[in-house]
């Protein structure tokens, strides 16, 4: 899907330097070039933000192979990038495999993850390169560490995300449902400078909330005393990942109990973030936290993963990943436990690695006292 770009993505972004040091790593594979055919590297490695394009990285330099409805548009976003743009008649794979054939490559290192079987059958039938090499997250692992401009749209993004939550509470009414919240969320984003949500928010009223990605429908906010509500903003392509569960009336002692068992977990976890612990540990942290109040198997999911051009990307924080946290990271923490039939509380806020612990990106108030709201037309 193409993204949006901002003035502070394609003139503040060293998008030269990223390509010089997955060229690096290319090296460490015994790789001679790469092809890159996942829309969202081909952007974080080029700032071009369209689609059907590929990036070739060679020892001749960096060529992006794209077609004629970007040739002005890859000139604006990627100055001084050489671009091979094709004849409307000509298919992408038969230009990339011409182009590969002239260079007369040994070999070839491909996006193993996002390479379709048909696109690997005919680079291995029609590039004339001996040796396909499949990779697996190169790219990825450079995006893992934000440099400043992404942590700068990132900050935004987390703002521009609580800023629409914000004026959405002090007007949330009785008879509003689900879905009638969820696009509302989605234009005060845009009204408030984002290009949109970061996926489509989940909104779910009382025992829906027990649904994790549970998708908006039509209950309405008064036929619960409490709603979960999970959105983020993009800016740039970037994306924020927050969640809160706000209570509407009386509070249920159970949800009470769920409510500070997830927020104690969650601190506990936060706390804990810094450079060189894996992120194993981390979730063990919060899972233990939840297990010693008794709700340990409530408790379904991952404690968190990445963010960045994409919603979920590495790092991902779970119980079986042994990857070390290092300062440029930026992640989710969202601890929950779910009851079928009653209800769930999950808590999430974006948290950025530094050299000497982290940063919490977000700002919205925790406590189960601060999210309590009173509808417009009473309960």
């Amino acid at each position: 899907m193409p993204q949006t770009s901002t003035p502070e993505m394609s003139t503040m972004t060293d998008f030269a330097g990223r390509r010089k040091r997955l060229q690096a790593s290319l090296r460490e594979r015994g790789a001679e070039a790469m092809l890159v055919t996942h829309a969202t590297n081909v952007t974080y490695l080029t700032g071009f933000t369209g689609d059907d394009s590929y990036l070739l990285l060679s020892p001749q330099g960096a060529l992006l192979l794209s077609d004629p409805r970007y040739d002005q548009q890859i000139g604006e976003e990627c100055p001084g990038l050489e671009a091979l743009i094709r004849k409307p008649t000509e298919l992408l794979l038969k230009v990339t495999c011409a182009t590969l054939r002239k260079l007369s490559l040994p070999n070839l290192l491909i996006e193993g993850e996002h390479v379709s079987v048909n696109l690997f059958d005919h680079l291995q039938a029609e590039s004339g390169i001996p040796e396909l090499i499949k990779g697996h997250g190169q790219v990825e692992a450079l995006r893992m560490l934000k440099d400043a401009t992404e942590i700068a749209l990132l900050r935004r993004a987390v703002s521009i995300a609580e800023r629409a939550f914000t004026s959405i509470r002090a007007q949330l009414s009785g008879k509003q449902t689900e879905r009638e919240l969820a696009h509302e969320l989605d234009r005060l984003v845009r009204k408030m400078g984002g290009s949109g949500c970061s996926f489509k928010p989940i909104v779910a009223v009382g025992a829906r909330a027990a649904l994790p990605h549970a998708v908006p429908g039509e209950s309405t906010l008064d036929s619960s005393p409490f709603v979960l509500i999970d959105w983020g903003a993009t800016l740039g392509g970037y994306r924020s990942d927050l969640t809160r569960v706000l209570v509407t009336s009386k509070i249920p002692a159970k949800f009470a109990r769920i409510y500070e068992t997830v927020l104690t977990a969650q601190q506990a976890a936060i706390d804990a973030l810094r450079p060189g612990v894996l992120v194993s540990e981390i979730d063990r942290i919060a899972r233990e936290s939840i297990a010693s109040a008794g709700m340990g198997k409530r408790f379904t999911h991952g404690l968190g993963h990445g963010i960045g051009l994409d919603i979920h990307e590495a790092p991902r924080l779970g119980k079986n990943e042994d990857r070390p946290l290092e300062s440029g990271m930026v992640v989710t923490v969202e601890p929950g436990v779910y009851y079928p039939g009653f209800g769930g509380v999950r808590i999430e806020d974006d948290v950025l690695i530094t050299d000497r612990g982290c940063e919490v990106l977000s700002s919205l108030p925790r406590e189960l006292e601060a999210n309590q709201v009173e509808l417009l037309d009473g309960p």
